[in-house]
């Protein structure tokens, strides 16, 4: 891969010397493969985990065509581009509070279609969009405080910590978003996050509290858990 990013034997030497010193792959390289897309991540940006393709069939799953999607901590945008790729002309709406991750989600986006916005979880987005919701997805950071030091080097040095860390036991952000959900999402709408197998009965219960139906799917193909919230029918 480095070979195939390298523009010239010096500028390869250069690339080799980043990966050597630790930077991660996708950094060094500019972008991630996710759901057979290229996404383009800049330095300092979460990288897109593969396991997160699950959080996307979910979603797709439960979006038609037309429908208003919105990426919650979107870093990168890799969801909502590869939902995008996935279901026909969706009205997609995006957003990050790290301004480093905003600015490459909009180098990702725009070409799609989607609106990125800057700011904390809902208060980034449009008013208009209260209500009207069809799919809610959050990849929001679920690492417990006390984790942070047992992860890759890669992501503990060369990824934002506040898009790694969801505090005391790693659900505060989900625990946020979940609480304002039911604002936003229209009638039949569903919130939609990925979360790990421990967390998981956790993230049920949260989900309860704010008054959704939640269900658990789980792949341990990709080691990957998603908890689903629907609106109940009124």
């Amino acid at each position: 891969m480095l070979l195939s990013a390298a523009s010239n034997p010096d500028d390869l030497i250069a690339m080799v010397d980043r990966r050597s010193a630790g930077l991660p792959l996708e950094h060094v390289i500019g972008w991630a493969e996710f759901c057979g897309l290229r996404i383009m991540v800049d330095s300092g940006v979460f990288v897109p985990r593969s396991r997160t393709e699950f959080l996307v069939l979910q979603a797709a799953l439960r979006a038609h065509s037309g429908a208003v999607v919105v990426d919650l901590c979107c870093g990168s945008g890799a969801v909502g581009t590869a939902l995008c790729a996935t279901v026909e002309r969706i009205k997609l709406h995006a957003a990050d509070i790290d301004p480093a991750a905003v600015d490459c989600a909009r180098r990702n986006l725009t070409a799609v279609g989607g609106s990125v916005y800057e700011g904390d979880l809902y208060d980034a987005l449009p008013a208009k969009l209260r209500g009207r919701v069809d799919v809610l997805v959050a990849n929001a950071p679920y690492v417990p405080t006390h984790a942070i030091k047992m992860l890759p080097p890669e992501a503990r040095i060369h990824e934002a910590r506040i898009a790694l860390e969801g505090g005391e036991d790693g659900l505060d952000i989900q625990r946020r978003v979940a609480a304002q959900a039911p604002f936003w999402l229209a009638q039949d709408g569903c919130l939609l996050v990925e979360t790990s197998l421990r967390q998981a009965p956790q993230t049920v219960q949260i989900f309860a509290q704010s008054g959704l139906i939640p269900q658990v799917a789980r792949s341990d193909e990709r080691d990957a858990t998603v908890v689903i919230g629907t609106m109940p029918c009124s």
